[in-house]
């Protein structure tokens, strides 16, 4: 079976080097895949939980010609390869054409729905987006309001595309749904409709109408695409002062799929089905089960636009992968413990191959209990929006370590080195000692789109590569497998969504009362972390918790960003240089979680410690109490993703 078991199956691919003729652009991949047999199911979507299973299905004909018809209308609008096309668009088909029609065209910006209406206007601005694509107003969704809140603030916009829910809507309801359509526009903006919201200067446009009177068998535009020209831009971490995009190439996303796909082997390709149901503004929705399935001839299944947030999706999940007998689907660690809580009964999930599990840690008991109640295996592991996506995983012919990132993806070199005070490179760690974690490859960005966020990034390790400094803490066993041990970019990870603590941390230091604010992850068993911010108020200012965090509803505008507490200390923990010391906070936070966790399980202790391992990271020692049952203390620390011991063992 063809497949990654060892370090020694990576080495093997990477001394025949990359294929001479792999792809030159995204569009090319997916054309070839299509290639393989164009009247296979490519892409097939359910509009609700309750229709899946009659879903809307794509050949690969029909997704090269919705693909054709998308860029073809791009080009009509006057786009090039310089174009920046962005769309802020839950999970559709739409999405889908819009995504590989715009990187064929010009450069695709994926802009996250659920942010709040200033920080789209601002991701919008700072790329200088010529054209968005959106959905038009339709009944129970909050996208149209927000959108049209700000399109009198976007100095570059000429295009504004809009995508029609009711078009998804099929049988009888159609014409209800988009009667509902046409009278929640009326409602919103009266017998004008969304013209009266839009600026006079902007051109609107029906993105179902106007793709339908495209060319689908080619592209118009006759453009020859580079590897080296820009794809995409995706946000990254926090939106704290200027918003970091990420610029990526052809070649980064073409290398990273075709990695993967070899890391992968026969687990994806023709006759193979994979479920989406991340977001597709995510580099591992568009990757894993976007790039990859459709670069080898595979079926995706788009599950609700609301992917796992479907309504229903999560407690039928067994029910659609029995139905469509899928192979693999990529998740977060609580789509997993949420799924550990629905019982797959007399379902027969035989066609599930592998379960991808990424952007967090994976707690332990989660891992285990997973395995042991679905037999399905779970491949961990690590990636990075600046390296396309994957970087390392778990091999799924070989040893799968719980802890573990797995072993690095062909092609891409990997490694975790020391640096002096001032990030430069001293040497390589060897085996076992914890240094900061670089990647160097053809899947690495270009950048940030703004130069000064780029200092810092690259690493000169003297060997004529390009190395890229992660921020994150890892070390290297023997046979290759990496181990993260720490987050020195200190993000707030909450359920796969990335916080930079800056985005609590600026608004809190507006306040009038606030001398010094910090923001850390508190451990959560179903978020994996939820951020908490801690205060110290100046000299003879008055404040009250509950005041700062209504201030912070105001000032924040990423709603996961929003802390779940603010707590008022009366003097910050600091270092000797008089910098906040976060471990101190960290540990607090992890502390008290695991106190709580342990009495609501009726578990006596004695005492929690925690601790930073140099070689394992944070690290928990508990006590427990006379009568207390180690079987129960294990099961609940083992929803959490770091090590513990209890009575002094492991």
């Amino acid at each position: 079976m063809d497949g990654i078991a060892t370090l020694a199956d990576v080495e093997s691919i990477e001394a025949a080097g990359l294929p001479a003729d792999l792809p030159h652009s995204t569009y090319e991949m997916i054309r070839r895949g299509a290639g393989v047999d164009p009247a296979a199911p490519a892409l097939s979507f359910f509009l609700t939980t309750d229709e899946h299973r009659k879903p809307q299905v794509w050949s690969y004909r029909s997704l090269m010609m919705g693909i054709n018809r998308t860029a073809n209308f791009f080009h009509q609008l006057g786009a090039t390869k310089d174009t920046v096309i962005a769309f802020v668009l839950p999970n559709l088909p739409e999405t889908h054409f819009v995504i590989w029609g715009g990187e064929a065209t010009g450069i695709v910006f994926a802009i996250n729905p659920l942010l709040e209406a200033p920080a789209i206007a601002e991701l919008l601005n700072a790329a200088g987006a010529s054209i968005l694509v959106t959905l038009a107003p339709f009944p129970g969704t909050d996208l149209w309001p927000k959108v049209s809140s700000i399109l009198g603030k976007l100095p570059s916009l000429k295009h504004l595309v809009l995508v029609n829910l009711a078009d998804r809507v099929r049988g009888a309801k159609a014409p209800v749904a988009r009667l509902l359509q046409k009278r929640e526009e009326y409602r919103l903006h009266g017998l004008r409709g969304v013209r009266k919201a839009i600026p006079k200067a902007l051109r609107v446009h029906d993105f179902g109408r106007c793709v339908l009177r495209q060319d689908g068998t080619r592209l118009s535009s006759g453009r020859v695409i580079s590897p080296d020209d820009t794809s995409s831009y995706f946000c990254t971490g926090g939106t704290t002062g200027l918003p970091k995009i990420a610029v990526r190439r052809h070649r980064n996303e073409v290398a990273n799929a075709w990695s993967a796909g070899r890391f992968l082997g026969d687990g994806i390709g023709p006759g193979k089905v994979a479920f989406c149901g991340l977001p597709l503004f995510h580099v591992n929705g568009v990757l894993v089960t976007g790039l990859l399935p459709f670069s080898r001839g595979a079926h995706v299944i788009l599950g609700t636009p609301q992917g796992y947030r479907g309504p229903g999706l999560v407690q039928r999940f067994w029910e659609v992968i029995e139905r469509h007998r899928v192979n693999f689907f990529s998740g977060v660690p609580t789509l997993y413990a949420g799924l550990l809580q629905v019982p797959i009964g007399s379902r027969d999930v035989s066609s599930l191959e592998y379960g991808l599990c990424g952007a967090a840690p994976m707690p332990i008991e989660v891992f285990r209990g997973f395995q042991q109640r679905t037999g399905i295996k779970i491949l961990e592991g690590y990636g990075l929006t600046e390296a396309t996506c994957v970087s390392s995983v778990n091999p799924p012919l070989g040893d799968r370590r719980i802890g573990s990132i797995g072993l690095r993806v062909p092609g891409q070199a990997m490694k975790a080195v020391l640096l002096d005070e001032n990030g430069r490179y001293e040497r390589d760690c060897a085996d076992g000692e914890v240094g900061v974690l670089l990647v160097s490859g053809p899947n690495v960005f270009a950048g940030y789109r703004e130069e000064t966020q780029n200092k810092g990034l690259w690493i000169d390790c003297g060997d004529g590569r390009r190395w890229m400094n992660t921020g994150d803490l890892a070390r290297r066993d023997g046979e290759g497998y990496f181990y993260l041990t720490g987050r020195k970019k200190e993000l707030i990870i909450r359920g796969g969504h990335n916080i930079d603590p800056l985005s609590i941390e600026e608004p809190l230091h507006r306040h009038p009362a606030v001398e010094i604010a910090a923001a850390v992850g508190r451990p959560d068993a179903h978020a994996g972390e939820i951020p908490v911010a801690y205060v110290q108020l100046r000299s003879g200012a008055s404040a009250s918790e509950a005041e700062l965090l209504e201030f912070l509803t105001r000032e924040i505008t990423e709603r996961a960003a929003l802390p779940k507490h603010v707590r008022i200390i009366e003097q910050m923990p600091l270092t000797a240089v008089g910098k906040i010391f976060k471990p101190a906070l960290k540990h607090r936070e992890t502390r008290e979680t695991l106190e709580g966790a342990l009495r609501a399980a009726d578990v006596g202790i004695l005492q929690i410690t925690v601790a930073d391992d140099k070689s394992r990271g944070l690290t928990v020692h508990v006590q427990l109490g006379i009568n207390a049952s180690p079987e129960a203390a294990r099961q609940v620390l083992g929803k959490f993703p770091f090590p513990f011991t209890l009575n002094g063992k492991a």
